[in-house]
């Protein structure tokens, strides 16, 4: 119980003095020992890099998970199954939990009905998206996520917990550069003896047992201060070695960098993939509007306009289609399209072709030519130049 309750004493007094030298030095009226300029760069550049590291780990997470509410239950979920040793089960994308509804809407809408056809394509391609952007988050959390956690939540703190030692030990270094200062200055006015004959004999000795007092107290603050100062040097190279750790840090970080842009460069390429494949699968599915303008231009009565029905375009040959003398426009591919039969034109994206209409024609399609080659092309494909 003695020991504690010395240990506790000392410690309080450590840190009175410790408190005492700060204020000093705020107010100016302590010296303070200054780090050199390398060390102050590689403090500074630490705590940049802290800051940042910090500001796009938290940007990121929000990326990959927009939802606040779920992002903070994720958060939680993943914190209960790792204190338990347990791996947390895969969590359903929102794309996937669409593609789901979407899938179940065609259900009670009929699959055979063009909207449940539709539905039922558009969900496949949601479910297949949703996929996608898992195992993009997933890979993301891994190869760059964690490394930056691992950072803020390991290596900045021992540089913090070294810093922070690093910082008391200067206040302790100080404060004996302070008490020798004040120490020397007492004995310097004590070693000033009075003259014998002029003082009092009793008065004489006790000036001379003080000077003797002080001298005493300047060789014991003297070897406190070559104590102190041997610390704080150990502790400086030791704080100086994990800053310079930083560059390896960002080097580190540079390769985690280049695995989430490969990582997000594959999920969009793929997401692109997945969309073009949908569209084309629209494409050869019938379309309700096509359908209701087919029955209305083949009612009785239609026939005597002197208009083809767009059903009949189906056995129109493109071989014998001409391009009209003017109403003819070059357009820009948007996407592929692979030609469902001969009488269509398969497009490549960005290629430009000359396109044009013919009467009775679908308002969905036009003819596209390019070279010698001619077929139908679907409109929702193209963009119109002037």
């Amino acid at each position: 119980m003695d020991f504690n309750v010395k240990k506790l004493a000392t410690g309080a007094g450590l840190f009175f003095t410790r408190a005492v030298q700060f204020t000093e030095e705020k107010l100016g009226q302590a010296e303070k020992t200054e780090l050199d300029a390398h060390f102050e760069n590689l403090m500074s550049r630490a705590d940049c890099t802290k800051n940042w590291t910090e500001k796009i780990y938290r940007q990121t997470e929000v990326l990959l998970q927009p939802n606040p509410i779920d992002h903070t239950g994720a958060r939680i979920e993943e914190f209960l199954y790792e204190k338990l040793d347990m791996k947390a089960p895969s969590r359903v994308t929102n794309g996937e939990l669409l593609g789901q509804y979407m899938e179940d809407a065609a259900k009670e809408f009929g699959p055979g009905t063009p909207y449940g056809s539709t539905l039922v394509k558009v969900g496949e391609c949601e479910r297949r998206l949703g996929a996608a952007e898992r195992e993009f988050i997933q890979t993301s959390a891994i190869s760059f996520l964690s490394p930056l956690r691992n950072f803020l939540e390991g290596d900045w703190r021992t540089i913090s917990k070294e810093r922070r030692l690093l910082e008391n030990l200067r206040l302790d270094l100080d404060a004996c550069k302070t008490r020798l200062k004040k120490a020397k200055v007492a004995d310097a006015k004590a070693a000033v003896a009075p003259d014998f004959q002029e003082t009092r004999p009793r008065n004489y000795v006790l000036s001379a047992s003080a000077s003797a007092l002080w001298t005493e107290e300047v060789e014991k603050a003297e070897q406190e201060l070559r104590v102190a100062q041997t610390e704080f040097d150990r502790q400086s190279e030791v704080t100086q070695l994990l800053l310079e750790g930083i560059s390896s840090t960002h080097v580190n970080h540079l390769r985690c960098l280049h695995e989430f842009v490969e990582a997000q460069a594959a999920y969009y390429k793929q997401c692109h993939l997945h969309m073009q494949e949908l569209q084309r699968e629209l494409g050869r599915l019938p379309n309700a509007f096509t359908l209701n303008s087919a029955h209305a231009m083949a009612a009785p009565g239609s026939a005597s306009d002197g208009v083809s029905s767009p059903v009949e375009t189906d056995t129109l040959k493109i071989e014998e289609v001409q391009a009209p003398a003017t109403g003819t426009r070059k357009a820009k591919v948007l996407y592929d399209y692979d030609a469902a039969d001969s009488s269509e034109l398969s497009l490549l994206a960005d290629e430009l072709i000359t396109v044009y209409t013919v009467p009775g024609m679908d308002s969905d399609w036009l003819i596209g030519e390019r070279g010698n080659q001619k077929g139908k092309v679907p409109v929702t494909y193209l963009e119109l130049l002037s």
